[in-house]
Protein backbone atom coordinates (compact mmCIF):
# COMPACT_ATOMS: atom_id res chain seq x y z
CA UNK A 1 0.00 0.00 0.00
CA UNK A 2 1.56 3.72 -0.89
CA UNK A 3 2.04 6.57 1.68
CA UNK A 4 -1.16 8.21 -0.06
CA UNK A 5 -3.59 4.98 1.30
CA UNK A 6 -2.29 5.36 4.56
CA UNK A 7 -2.55 9.03 5.40
CA UNK A 8 -6.15 8.45 4.02
CA UNK A 9 -6.78 5.55 6.34
CA UNK A 10 -5.36 7.56 9.45
CA UNK A 11 -7.91 10.68 8.15
CA UNK A 12 -11.19 10.38 10.39
CA UNK A 13 -14.73 11.83 8.60
CA UNK A 14 -15.87 14.73 10.76
CA UNK A 15 -19.50 14.24 12.02
CA UNK A 16 -21.92 11.81 11.87
CA UNK A 17 -21.22 9.59 8.47
CA UNK A 18 -23.33 6.63 8.71
CA UNK A 19 -23.48 4.60 5.13
CA UNK A 20 -25.24 1.46 7.09
CA UNK A 21 -28.66 0.61 5.17
CA UNK A 22 -31.57 -1.07 6.95
CA UNK A 23 -32.05 -4.02 4.29
CA UNK A 24 -28.72 -5.04 5.55
CA UNK A 25 -27.38 -4.10 2.12
CA UNK A 26 -24.19 -2.91 3.27
CA UNK A 27 -22.92 -6.06 1.33
CA UNK A 28 -22.86 -6.20 -2.49
CA UNK A 29 -24.39 -9.31 -3.80
CA UNK A 30 -21.75 -11.60 -5.37
CA UNK A 31 -22.98 -11.07 -9.34
CA UNK A 32 -23.36 -6.87 -8.53
CA UNK A 33 -19.97 -5.85 -8.64
CA UNK A 34 -18.77 -1.96 -7.99
CA UNK A 35 -16.07 -0.87 -10.73
CA UNK A 36 -13.34 1.82 -10.09
CA UNK A 37 -11.92 2.93 -13.49
CA UNK A 38 -9.73 5.72 -14.61
CA UNK A 39 -10.15 7.87 -17.26
CA UNK A 40 -7.00 10.45 -18.90
CA UNK A 41 -8.63 13.70 -19.53
CA UNK A 42 -5.10 15.14 -20.85
CA UNK A 43 -1.06 15.20 -20.06
CA UNK A 44 -0.83 13.92 -16.64
CA UNK A 45 -4.92 14.30 -15.71
CA UNK A 46 -7.38 11.56 -14.86
CA UNK A 47 -10.88 11.42 -13.82
CA UNK A 48 -11.70 8.12 -11.37
CA UNK A 49 -15.52 6.61 -12.40
CA UNK A 50 -16.94 4.99 -9.51
CA UNK A 51 -20.39 2.92 -10.82
CA UNK A 52 -21.84 0.04 -9.36
CA UNK A 53 -22.90 1.34 -6.08
CA UNK A 54 -26.46 0.40 -5.39
CA UNK A 55 -29.00 2.88 -5.27
CA UNK A 56 -29.69 2.47 -1.51
CA UNK A 57 -26.57 4.03 -0.68
CA UNK A 58 -27.41 8.30 -0.52
CA UNK A 59 -24.97 9.31 -3.56
CA UNK A 60 -24.29 12.74 -2.70
CA UNK A 61 -23.18 11.56 1.46
CA UNK A 62 -20.66 9.28 0.00
CA UNK A 63 -19.51 12.20 -2.88
CA UNK A 64 -19.10 14.71 0.26
CA UNK A 65 -17.28 12.01 2.07
CA UNK A 66 -15.10 11.62 -1.24
CA UNK A 67 -14.52 15.44 -1.42
CA UNK A 68 -13.24 15.73 2.37
CA UNK A 69 -11.26 13.24 2.64
CA UNK A 70 -9.39 12.96 -0.84
CA UNK A 71 -9.40 16.50 -1.21
CA UNK A 72 -10.56 16.08 -5.06
CA UNK A 73 -13.55 17.42 -6.63
CA UNK A 74 -15.82 15.65 -7.78
CA UNK A 75 -19.50 15.33 -9.52
CA UNK A 76 -22.80 12.88 -9.63
CA UNK A 77 -23.19 11.97 -13.72
CA UNK A 78 -26.29 10.67 -14.90
CA UNK A 79 -25.38 8.26 -17.58
CA UNK A 80 -27.07 8.16 -21.02
CA UNK A 81 -28.72 4.88 -19.22
CA UNK A 82 -30.24 6.33 -16.76
CA UNK A 83 -27.61 5.02 -14.38
CA UNK A 84 -25.60 7.15 -11.82
CA UNK A 85 -21.54 7.12 -11.31
CA UNK A 86 -19.63 9.23 -9.62
CA UNK A 87 -16.66 11.39 -11.20
CA UNK A 88 -13.79 12.49 -9.14
CA UNK A 89 -10.38 14.34 -10.05
CA UNK A 90 -7.40 12.19 -10.39
CA UNK A 91 -6.79 9.01 -9.93
CA UNK A 92 -8.42 7.74 -6.81
CA UNK A 93 -8.75 4.07 -7.13
CA UNK A 94 -7.05 2.62 -4.39
CA UNK A 95 -8.40 5.44 -2.20
CA UNK A 96 -12.01 4.79 -2.79
CA UNK A 97 -11.20 1.09 -2.62
CA UNK A 98 -9.95 1.44 0.73
CA UNK A 99 -12.87 3.12 2.03
CA UNK A 100 -15.58 1.33 0.57
CA UNK A 101 -13.67 -1.87 2.34
CA UNK A 102 -13.22 0.42 5.82
CA UNK A 103 -16.87 1.82 5.99
CA UNK A 104 -18.58 -1.54 5.28
CA UNK A 105 -20.28 -0.60 2.16
CA UNK A 106 -18.59 -3.58 0.17
CA UNK A 107 -15.81 -6.56 0.63
CA UNK A 108 -12.61 -6.96 -1.90
CA UNK A 109 -13.77 -9.28 -3.44
CA UNK A 110 -17.11 -7.15 -5.11
CA UNK A 111 -14.46 -4.43 -5.95
CA UNK A 112 -13.47 -3.96 -9.39
CA UNK A 113 -10.21 -1.98 -10.11
CA UNK A 114 -9.92 -1.53 -13.83
CA UNK A 115 -6.73 -0.33 -15.39
CA UNK A 116 -3.01 -0.41 -14.50
CA UNK A 117 -2.33 0.91 -11.16
CA UNK A 118 1.30 3.33 -11.32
Amino acid sequence: QSTWGKRIAKKKISGAMNFEVENDLNQIDEENYIHLRVQQRSGRKFITIIEGIPTEFDYPKILRAFRKLFNCNGAIVKEKDGREVIQLTGDQRQSVSTFFKEQGIAKDENIKIHGALA
